[in-house]
């Protein structure tokens, strides 16, 4: 622990217990307990490091009427400080923990009815239990009953806190009896054992008992509790010990037969969670399994239609595997649609038990919309079952949902009169519509129904082509078209009509009103550019794309156009679609055309003067898969590498940061492209297929075959001069130089590690003998630019300072008789230049990679800002300035001083 907060720190505990002091933000102490916890877990004693907080933990204490948020961390305080067993025994010798801790004190103060006092005890006793002393003591203060009232709080924090209190108290128990039986098989203090077991065993059966008793409510007031019980048995069987889960569901269980029976609505889902985790033990034959699976089965049959729904979709996304009651809950799922639309998904036998009373509540429409919406979004649940269990084939399922997809759109054309009233329930329900196009969604990914692609494709076209669909159910469908077209590779069943439909519809939407149906159609061109490979009617494979729209002859004219948006939304996904439309002519080699050239001037002028930042990033991004899409140097167009360079120039210069650093990833492309084959370079992006360079460095494997050393050098050292003339020339080494001083600690980093990387190749630190040879001859051969202001004025700075250290130093070496070393890479001259205040200046690429310092300012870079901001020292200070300055209110506004938060 730093001296500085020792001295500090009683003066802010004095301050914290000043009677009229309060703090202006209760976050300045929780964050003062998260620095105790991390000296905790660092193996500093508090005690005896900070004896102060003894003494604040006793005033605090013996304080009739403290505020409620110091009493809070007090309490947690206390309970960090005592899970460690020495000092414990200090603190219930001076007697702290009975002053602290008494409930009756802090109820006749009127301070427990303030929920984060309550909060404050119950977290600090789970701090405090992580030992057996410590579970001893909580035995003998009878802190269980006040822990077990807190188990239905009327705040949901603290009910939830000692929910989780309880649930560790009983997982430590189990754990301390576990240390207790090999503490008597060694003979160490069996008195002492024999007695924290008989806690452990006493805390156990009074949980028991009291889960027992509160878990079915006698009227619907005491609802909430049964919930929050639910919830900590729940919370209970899934933690503990297979032991101790058979004994609480020995306690429990007549009394969840008795609650499932009761059959309240608003226990289902807790009910289900409680049987689950009894359910998840069985292979460990711990429970009767006979009780666990008859429960089961009354939750998945003789409950209310829309309680069966929610049970049988809990017990689908536990994940069991259970043949019965799979194949069990996929039907009850399966019903409500088969009841609205008509269509035969199970056998009449098997539904007839409960097909009355489900018909009876889909005709209450908010009823019939929450069932349906269930049964829709657990569709994924059931196409992912094994064929065994299902009730139906896919294919029917599928039809189904398509449907109901007609009656939403208003189409009726039920199988029976009886569902007439239910159909109109779904009539125009947005939220029917949206659950039903994902539920088709998730039904694609199995082959057996790829054969419905041309139904699938009809009713999707017609959805797009309504005028009255919302754009939000627009964008679904678009959605959901690109995930068909993706698995149905053979698409010689899509007629010709429905390819004009298509084109059509896709060309009256990109010129919609609303901006969202635009952007949503730009981006489906995009998407659709993506799916490649497609078995046309002919028997050839082509891109989908251009099998179903002709490819960019129709694509790239309406993405052109969507570049003029007025929406910079669209404007960016229309960027970004375009890249993925054009990404395999890119591939490909193909010649540029008129078309492309034009994109290009306008891709150009949108990242120079677009007022939104999302379509300049788009820009960047845009370039950065051009170049990495050409995976050979013949692809490399002048018109490309003239674009990157322009792309760097105003990339880096451009007033968002996220903007700038996609300039970066750029830039990264470039240096993985020129010394790609290179032996000791890194490459930034990992994934990148290896592309030659026209400046490509000889490989290692070449090296190895060069039997003439000195000729391998020169060879390297030539490429390597090569190499960075042409980065210079592209002008990635000043966007790497300018960007390493921006304001943006994001921008700044990325730079740093990318000039890292360049350091290490062109000028390690500790270069071989070889290298060194390289390195020495390539330090006068390649030099930048500097102008000067800003950013370079800082480089020339740097490199002023250097040089008047070294010349101090060879000064010395000469009068010491040592030889004079030239290590001015950019020579006199050059330093001289740098020692003036010329406008621009040319310097040694090498030399000002070395005198940069960049490790000491990447490990500055990665560090978070609290560790200048949010110290415990600067912690600690604004406590105390915050408490003097609340401890005179006739300071002006702007001179009060507000507290760190997170």
């Amino acid at each position: 622990m730093e001296s500085e907060c020792v001295s500090v720190l009683p003066r802010v505990c004095e301050a914290l217990t000043a009677p009229g002091r309060s703090l202006p933000d209760d976050t300045s102490l929780e964050k003062l307990l998260d620095w105790f916890t991390s000296l905790t877990e660092a193996g500093v004693s508090l005690l005896e490091a900070c004896p102060c907080l003894l003494e604040f933990i006793s005033t605090v204490g013996y304080n009739s009427s403290p505020d409620p948020s110091i009493l809070s961390f007090t309490l947690k305080l206390t309970g960090l400080i005592a899970a460690n067993e020495d000092s414990f025994q200090v603190l219930q010798e001076k007697p702290v923990l009975d002053l602290v801790f008494n409930v009756q004190h802090w109820q006749g103060a009127g301070l427990w009815e303030d929920p984060s006092v309550r909060i404050g005890w119950t977290w600090g006793l789970r701090t405090m239990l992580q030992h057996s002393k410590a579970l001893s003591y909580f035995v003998e203060a009878d802190f269980i009953e006040p822990l077990l009232q807190l188990q239905t709080d009327t705040s949901l924090f603290v009910a939830s806190a000692a929910n989780q209190t309880l649930a560790h108290m009983l997982i430590s128990c189990q754990t301390v009896s576990s240390e207790n039986r090999r503490m008597v098989t060694d003979q160490e203090h069996p008195t002492s054992t024999v007695e924290t077991d008989k806690d452990s065993c006493a805390f156990v059966t009074t949980i028991s008992e009291y889960l027992k008793k509160l878990l079915v409510p006698k009227e619907n007031s005491e609802l909430r509790q049964s919930q929050q019980v639910l919830k900590l048995l729940a919370l209970l069987l899934a933690q503990v010990s297979s032991a101790l889960r058979e004994k609480l569901l020995l306690t429990v269980a007549e009394s969840l037969e008795e609650l499932v029976a009761t059959e309240y609505s608003q226990l289902t889902l807790p009910l289900m969670d409680v049987i689950l985790a009894a359910h998840s033990c069985d292979s460990d034959k711990c429970v009767p399994d006979q009780r666990i699976t008859h429960l089961l089965s009354f939750m998945l049959n003789k409950r209310k239609p829309a309680d069966l729904i929610h049970a049988a979709a809990a017990f689908l996304h536990s994940g069991y595997k259970d043949p019965v009651h799979t194949a069990q809950s996929a039907r009850i799922l399966l019903l409500p649609l088969h009841i609205v639309t008509g269509f035969h998904l199970l056998d009449t036998n098997i539904i007839d038990e409960h097909r009355v009373s489900m018909t009876d509540q889909l005709l209450n429409k908010t009823s019939c919309i929450t069932m349906i919406c269930v049964s829709l979004t657990n569709i994924l649940q059931i196409a992912q079952m094994a064929p065994a269990f299902l009730p139906c084939p896919l294919g029917l399922i599928v039809s189904a949902v398509l449907s109901l997809l007609r009656l939403c759109n208003g189409n009726f054309s039920p199988s029976s009169a009886g569902c007439m009233k239910i159909s109109r329930n779904v009539t125009r329900s947005g939220k029917v519509l949206k659950c039903a196009l994902e539920a088709l969604s998730a039904l694609g990914n199995s082959s057996e129904v790829r054969v419905m692609l041309v139904e699938v494709f009809t009713l999707l076209i017609n959805y797009l082509d309504n005028p009255d669909c919302e754009p939000t159910v627009l964008q679904k469908s678009y959605q959901v078209l690109v995930k068909w077209l993706s698995v149905c590779t053979d698409l010689s069943s899509i007629t010709d009509q429905l390819r004009k439909d298509l084109i059509q519809v896709v060309r009256k939407r990109a010129c919609d009103t609303r901006w969202e149906v635009r952007d949503s159609t730009v981006e489906f061109l995009g998407h659709l550019a993506g799916v490649r490979a497609c078995q046309t009617s002919a028997g050839e494979v082509c891109n989908v794309s251009e099998d179903l729209l002709g490819g960019c002859c129709f694509s790239t004219p309406l993405l052109k156009d969507a570049l003029r948006d007025s929406e910079s939304y669209v404007r960016a996904s229309a960027v970004s679609s375009l890249a993925q439309t054009l990404a395999r002519s890119w591939q490909q080699g193909a010649a540029l055309t008129q078309e492309q050239t034009e994109i290009v001037t306008q891709l150009l002028e949108i990242l120079s003067q677009d007022t939104e930042g999302f379509a300049r990033r788009a820009v960047v991004q845009y370039f950065t898969t051009w170049f990495f899409s050409c995976s050979s140097p013949t692809y490399i167009s002048s018109l490309l590498m003239q674009s990157v360079c322009s792309v760097l120039s105003l990339g880096s210069t451009d007033l968002d940061w996220e903007v700038k650093v996609h300039t970066l990833k750029l830039a990264g492309l470039l240096l993985d492209h020129a010394f790609s084959g290179y032996p000791t370079y890194t490459k930034v992006l990992e994934t990148h297929p290896t592309k030659l360079s026209p400046y490509v460095l000889m490989s290692s494997q070449t090296c190895a075959l060069d039997t003439h050393t000195e000729t391998h050098t020169e060879h390297v050292e030539s490429d390597l001069v090569s190499v960075l003339n042409t980065l210079v020339e592209w002008g990635v080494i000043s966007v790497l130089l300018s960007s390493l001083f921006d304001c943006d600690r994001p921008v700044a980093l990325k730079a740093c590690q990318l000039l890292i990387r360049l350091r290490d190749t062109v000028c390690p630190l500790s270069p071989s003998a070889q290298d060194a040879t390289v390195a020495l001859a390539t330090d006068t051969k390649v030099s930048c630019e500097l102008s000067g202001g800003g950013w370079a004025q800082e480089i020339r700075n740097i490199l002023r300072e250097k040089n008047q250290s070294q010349k101090e130093m060879s000064k010395q070496r000469s009068l010491d008789g040592a030889d004079m070393l030239d290590f001015e890479g950019c020579g006199e001259a050059g330093m001289e230049h740098v020692m003036a205040e010329s406008h621009t200046v040319c310097v040694s690429v090498c030399e000002v990679l070395r005198s940069l310092d960049l490790d000491e300012k990447l490990a500055i870079l990665t560090q978070s800002s609290d560790h200048i901001h949010n110290s415990p020292l600067s912690l600690l200070q604004d406590i105390l300035t915050a408490s003097t300055t609340h401890t005179h209110p006739n300071l002006q506004p702007d001179q009060e001083v507000i507290v760190d938060c997170y």
